[in-house]
């Protein structure tokens, strides 16, 4: 645990100081299980610090990068309060996406992504789905703490899978149990636009994330069971990225779309502090 501790400081440092550093596993023995006692080492301290756990994050839901990885399985990273986009329509925003400085970052990247809220505690597998109570399109800031954006799958998982930030657009609502809404939303295959400046720069569709993204949700309950946390209500679930990441500069403007479920938007600070 002392060595875990430490490998844990080193990620913070790297994030505090906006350094980034060679691979962990290049100088200490990381299996998969110890990075995710580095990951949660790290969470523990954001947390001390005052931040809240707001939801999870998945990762490698795309099978051309569980196959560049050469991994048969997701991984996940905790959310808190802090990496929520100031302004986002999802994260409480009422008047627009505020400028989101980029200059706390080492190399940031964005990402589309469709995003789960949770309406009620989920503390296994079973009927995850009943549990959701919105749906909406969003993004996901990334920023691996390794120099060039190069390390090995125990490193991501001990950097929290390069979580950074995440925005929602409006959500929308879909059937719970005891409070029917609509229907639950067919997003297996929908189309999403990234587009930076106006100018579409990926596109793809909703099926990249493991052919429906209600699948990452169920894979989010598995890993939760496993690690024996609960998803708790009001957590939100990023179900993975849907194209390529793009990388964020000064005065980008990002919009994600998708198809019936509207739009998210991030404006980057025009300067860094």
């Amino acid at each position: 645990m002392g060595n875990e501790a430490g490998l844990a400081d080193i990620l913070q440092q790297a994030r505090l100081t906006r350094t980034a550093v060679g691979k962990l596993t290049d100088d200490y023995p990381l299996d998969l299980a110890g990075a995710y006692r580095v990951q949660r080492l790290g969470i523990d301290r954001r947390v001390a610090d005052g931040e809240r756990i707001v939801g999870v994050k998945m990762g490698f839901t795309s099978k051309a990068k569980m196959a560049q990885m050469g991994v048969d399985d997701v991984i996940w990273g905790i959310l808190t309060d802090a990496m929520a986009v100031p302004g986002a329509a999802g994260t409480g925003g009422t008047a627009g996406p505020r400028p989101y400085d980029l200059s706390g970052l080492i190399h940031p990247k964005v990402e589309p992504e469709i995003v789960f809220r949770l309406g009620r505690r989920v503390e296994n597998t079973d009927g995850v789905e009943s549990a959701v109570d919105a749906v909406a399109v969003g993004y996901e800031v990334l920023d691996s703490r390794f120099e060039g954006y190069k390390f090995t799958l125990p490193d991501v998982v001990a950097d929290n899978a390069s979580a950074a930030g995440f925005g929602i657009g409006e959500w929308q609502a879909v059937t719970t149990q005891g409070a029917p809404a609509a229907p639950r939303p067919d997003i297996s295959d929908l189309p999403v636009t990234l587009a930076v400046d106006g100018q579409p720069v990926r596109t793809a569709s909703t099926a990249a994330i493991l052919g429906d993204p209600w699948e990452s949700l169920r894979a989010a309950a598995r890993l939760a069971t496993q690690a024996g946390l609960a998803l708790e209500a009001g957590w939100i679930v990023l179900a993975g990225g849907i194209t390529e990441a793009v990388p964020l500069t000064p005065g980008a403007v990002v919009t994600v779309t998708a198809k019936t479920l509207g739009a998210a938007e991030l404006r980057c600070a025009t300067t860094t502090r």
